[in-house]
């Protein structure tokens, strides 16, 4: 297994985790919008600056467009600027509230950031304006904001995967769903409209061939690591899973 396929997960639901923290909560209660959308879509989609909503779309890429175009302008006398600015400390205090404790935080800090820093940023947008960013200077928060970035490098990677093979972004999000939600569930936060297509054989088969493809192109960025760093990384971000998700 790559060193990719081995973090997807830990990267993945960490970021997520994030996204519907406590913290996320009360940064987009300050744009003053009720609901996930509005503020999620002005926190993420802050770094690439007060554009129009179908640049929004473009690099968010799983979503009906005609969702993220509510959700944007909901938000619009937030400046994208501060929009990513409360968005980043947010994520930075999550990382601080729940890895307090994590002895390992500098460590895994210190293995994440020349991965993040050697990506190619071409066709990942998202990832290329959280990558450039301020970093937090204490190691929780630092911990957090980069497994935050590498999550933008991979969602910006797959999308292309996703298009390569052949799927509508609404396709792939039946067919994948998430940790919380099921495909149609997923579907439906996303905005779109049922009814929906059933998933056939032949469209799985082309979810695999999207997820190689993002596995091919995300692989590389590993590679600053030598053999033993890889296994070190696995092992503090399944550590740092836990720690994360731990009840308390």
């Amino acid at each position: 297994m790559s060193v990719a396929s081995a973090v997807k997960d830990q990267v993945q639901q960490i970021g997520g985790g994030f996204m519907f923290s406590r913290e996320a909560k009360e940064f987009s209660a300050s744009t003053g919008v009720e609901g996930f959308m509005p503020g999620y879509t002005r926190g993420r989609g802050g770094v690439l600056g007060d554009v129009d909503a179908d640049v929004v779309t473009a690099a968010f890429g799983f979503f009906r467009a005609e969702a993220i175009r509510a959700a944007w302008e909901s938000t619009a006398a937030v400046p994208a600027a501060k929009g990513a600015a409360g968005y980043l400390a947010a994520c930075q205090d999550f990382g601080r509230r729940k890895l307090a404790d994590f002895a390992q935080a500098e460590r895994l800090a210190e293995l994440l950031q020349p991965v993040v820093d050697a990506a190619d940023p071409a066709g990942a947008p998202l990832f290329a304006g959280w990558r450039a960013l301020p970093r937090a200077d204490d190691a929780p928060g630092r911990v957090l904001q980069l497994i935050h970035v590498l999550r933008e490098l991979r969602g910006g990677l797959h999308l292309i995967g996703v298009r390569a093979s052949g799927l509508t972004p609404q396709q792939a999000v039946l067919i994948a769903g998430s940790p919380r939600t099921t495909g149609p569930e997923q579907a439906r936060a996303f905005g779109w409209p049922e009814p929906f297509e059933e998933i056939t054989a032949e469209l799985k088969g082309r979810w695999m061939q999207a997820e190689t493809i993002t596995e091919d192109l995300i692989g590389p960025s590993f590679a600053v690591l030598d053999a033993s760093a890889a296994q070190e990384l696995i092992e503090l971000l399944t550590a740092c899973q836990a720690t994360v998700f731990a009840r308390r």
